[in-house]
């Protein structure tokens, strides 16, 4: 998965207008605005299994209704907004 982290709701939702547009990609978005050390490589956060991140962030990467590719956000955690695109899922979809 990739993400963006940002302090606000609004600027995940600017930042998920500029992604949806074209205007700039995922992962150049996430070099200019995520507040992430994860920023300097596009936002990868590579691979991890169910019950590494926040709860949050888990329901959103492990629910079986997000879709390879798909942007979504913002999502709210105690770190803040995130703008997230899970790359690729192995292993069942029944964890949520």
């Amino acid at each position: 998965a990739r993400h963006i982290l940002v302090p606000s709701k609004e600027e995940a939702q600017v930042v998920m207008k500029m992604i949806a547009s074209g205007e700039q990609s995922f992962e150049s978005c996430a070099k200019d605005f995520s507040t992430c050390p994860s920023s300097s490589s596009g936002g990868s956060l590579g691979s991890f299994s169910p019950g590494t991140m926040v709860p949050e962030f888990d329901k959103v990467i492990f629910n079986p209704d997000t879709q390879i590719g798909q942007v979504v956000g913002p999502v709210l955690t105690q770190f803040g907004h995130h703008v997230i695109v899970v790359e690729k899922r192995t292993g069942g979809g029944d964890w949520y």
